[in-house]
């Protein structure tokens, strides 16, 4: 399966204006709430004084309405970036087994039936995204439905089931605002004890409104990658809970088996990218504790041994 270049420089192009669309959202709903709110500025007095109160409401609006709103946005954003096409009617009988099959691994789950979806890609790949465990979509590679056989694709499908059930969208969105909170809160901080330092005994001088955004904007950085460690630490350790519920929804056996297939597939030289997101296979380059999946014969092992 090849990609033209005017399909890459499309499927780029979304991605930002997705991006750029999702900021805007942030900026606005975070502007008009502050404005209700009746928040005031967390600097006073020409920047000699910090109203820490003002600046933690300030922070949590803006860290919490960035993470919420990708989150109502994440299956829309889905769709776009990876030109997912949900099955509305069953176009033949591999797209009426995929229903079935989720219908079926939705209901011993104990949750509503997702969307579902098939996306064009070579790789063996599925994701699951959506703002409620009710309100979900689980889609799958057309290369994994031509590769694996039905009781993989079955595991592999339970294993996104698995991550709409334990409530991990939501649960790492709410991690991901606390931690944006606190990122943006002593980020500013740190950049206010620093424009403090350069001034006088009169309170002139400091970095002034560039060199302070600048220092900011630094701080934002150094603790934001600081905080990725905790967010991929969850993310880790809620693939295990999938697999998990992936082997439980559809064997123990078939979920290893999976496993141990999409292993083969990533250790094929020039078969695929670096990295595989969504279900998540990774061929360990990224530092672990930055890695957003657990090594592949880890999860083996532990259900192995489970």
């Amino acid at each position: 399966m090849t990609t033209s270049l005017n399909e890459v420089k499309q499927n780029i192009m979304l991605r930002i204006l997705l991006f750029l669309g999702t900021n805007l959202a942030v900026l606005v709903v975070a502007s008009i709430t502050l404005s209700v709110l009746g928040v005031p500025s967390y600097l006073q007095q020409q920047g000699t004084g910090l109203n820490l109160q003002a600046l933690l409401i300030f922070c949590a609006v803006f860290g919490f309405a960035g993470s919420f709103i990708s989150l109502l946005l994440s299956k829309r954003m889905a769709k776009w970036g990876t030109r997912a096409q949900v099955i509305d009617q069953p176009r033949n009988p591999a797209e009426r087994w995929l229903l079935e099959t989720v219908n079926d691994l939705a209901t011993k789950a104990g949750i509503k039936m997702p969307e579902v979806a098939i996306f064009p890609s070579p790789t063996s790949n599925a994701f699951a995204t959506g703002w409620n465990k009710n309100d979900a979509l689980v889609a799958v590679s057309d290369g994994m439905l031509q590769r694996f056989d039905r009781e993989e694709v079955r595991a592999v499908l339970g294993h996104e089931i698995g991550h709409v059930a334990n409530g991990d969208m939501v649960t790492l969105t709410l991690i991901q605002g606390i931690l944006n909170t606190f990122v943006m809160f002593f980020a500013r901080i740190a950049a206010f004890v620093i424009d403090q330092f350069f001034r006088n005994d009169e309170g002139e001088g400091g970095l002034g409104f560039f060199g302070h955004f600048a220092v900011v904007i630094v701080f934002d950085i150094i603790f934001g990658i600081l905080a990725s460690m905790i967010v991929m630490w969850f993310s880790r350790w809620r693939e295990f809970r999938a697999d998990a519920a992936g082997a439980d929804l559809a064997g123990r056996g078939a979920m290893i088996r999976a496993l141990q297939r999409l292993k083969a597939e990533t250790e094929m030289p020039n078969q695929l990218p670096d990295s595989m997101v969504a279900f998540g296979i990774r061929n360990g380059k990224m530092a672990k504790l930055l890695s957003s999946h657990p090594p592949l014969d880890e999860r083996i092992r532990a259900l192995s041994e489970g």
